[in-house]
């Protein structure tokens, strides 16, 4: 064998070590980032469930318990150690999915929260889909029709979105779209005939009814769904499109932009393939964000919708002191976000060359 290909081969294995290495350091480095996060996100959660003036024993027991009933409770729930044990104990519970007992409903609280979150995944998720079909053509249009009426009224569209009290539209929408014109169904995510008809399978009752081949009950939880999904839908629309707007009128001011159209490029290219090109990056991270949003803001739509998801459950806990309730939920809300940074940061590997 030559001295040639020998040192080709060399080459070669050095730079697959050099790609497999610093692959190692990415994932080392991002799975170090993770746990960081994750850990003060528990020490934070943990700290507000020491300093809210809820004592966690009788929250237990109730307020009638006897003096000896409560201090063997104490010792139980390991009160009685350093508050930085108490912190590993909570720590080690947390990694095992055990976020304690719902005071509020009987039952452990990982359950409540895997009940619960599919519903709201499925509203923000319906919302996230109306606001980035939409909410990103109108910003693109926003740009390149800037200085035009189209321009002022997709700016007040997106104003009165992103400004107006969210609970104020629900009412608004319940009144005209269910009382009024009952294009839509009412509150909740069935009407009561259609409760328990469809096996929960993925907790998605669009995607359960399906597989279940329950197309009435499908219909019926579209009409629910559609009123709060849109009024998501609609904040998310607005920050969407102010965001995507701001973008391309950056891009559409440089100069590579210019040179495109003396080159005599069509403006359709300019404007999908080269400028909107170059704000997909920036753009999923606005996405990630909304939809993490949605998943963790829409309390008050599920409120006032009387949907059964993660917000509601958590805003329900907290009124009745139910902290074992609240502080699962927190950190389900939490990790969330991690998730959907990290899904966002794959995502630029996907788009931007210049991060691969």
């Amino acid at each position: 064998m030559s001295d040639t290909h020998l040192s080709e081969e060399g080459r070669r294995r050095s730079a697959l070590f050099n790609r497999s290495s610093g692959l190692l350091k990415i994932i080392l480095r991002t799975l170090g980032s993770i746990i960081v996060t994750m850990v003060g996100l528990l020490a934070i959660t943990f700290l507000i469930g020491r300093v809210m003036p809820i004592d966690p024993v009788i929250s237990v027991l109730g307020e009638r318990a006897t003096k000896e009933a409560y201090d063997a409770m104490f010792i139980e729930m390991g009160l009685d150690k350093p508050i930085v044990v108490q912190f590993l104990y909570y720590l080690w519970d947390v990694l095992h999915g055990n976020f304690g007992e719902s005071r509020l409903t009987a039952r452990p609280v990982i359950e409540d929260l895997i009940r619960v979150f599919p519903a709201t995944m499925e509203l923000a998720t319906i919302g996230t889909i109306i606001g980035v079909f939409i909410g990103v053509p109108l910003g693109v249009l926003a740009a390149v029709k800037r200085g035009t009426i189209i321009y002022q009224i997709i700016r007040v569209v997106a104003l009165v979105g992103y400004s107006m009290p969210i609970f104020w539209l629900g009412l608004v929408g319940l009144l005209v779209f269910y009382g009024v014109l009952g294009w839509v169904g009412g509150p909740g995510r069935l009407g009561i005939f259609y409760v328990d008809l469809v096996p929960t399978v993925t907790g998605l009752i669009l995607i359960d009814s399906i597989l279940d081949g329950q197309w009435d009950v499908f219909w019926d939880a579209v009409s629910h769904v559609i009123l709060p999904a849109s009024l998501l839908g609609y904040y998310s629309l607005a920050y969407i499109s102010r965001m995507t707007r701001s973008f391309m009128l950056e891009q559409l001011s440089a100069e590579y932009i210019t040179t495109a159209r003396v080159k005599g490029m069509s403006e359709w290219k300019v404007v999908w393939r080269h400028a909107f090109g170059n704000i997909k990056v920036p753009l999923i991270t606005v996405i990630a964000l909304s939809y993490a949003g949605l998943l963790e803001g829409s309390v008050l739509t599920e409120i006032i919708f009387s949907w059964p998801g993660i917000g509601s459950y958590i805003t329900t806990a907290l009124l009745s002191a139910d902290m074992a309730a609240v502080l699962g939920g927190t950190v389900v809300v939490g990790l969330v976000f991690v998730c959907l940074n990290l899904f966002s940061d794959l995502l630029y590997k996907v788009f931007d060359p210049r991060a691969k």
